[in-house]
């Protein structure tokens, strides 16, 4: 997977699946810390996962 876009491939499966598992929520974190820092881009990316989950529409859930 091209490493720029990982973290918005992560963020676009949790609002397919409508669900931030553990294990989604983990490789986004382990490349932001890979990464250093983050872009634009997967900033706004991360912000609309942000949105959705408070106004209910994702779940924050644990693993199956």
């Amino acid at each position: 997977m091209n490493t720029t876009r990982v973290i918005r491939c992560l963020v676009e499966k949790a609002l397919y699946i409508r669900r931030l598992t553990p294990d989604i929520e983990n490789q986004i974190n382990a490349e932001l810390t890979r990464l250093g820092h983050i872009s634009d881009v997967d900033y706004e990316a991360l912000e609309l996962l942000m949105y959705e989950m408070d106004a209910g529409r994702i779940q924050l859930v644990s693993n199956p």
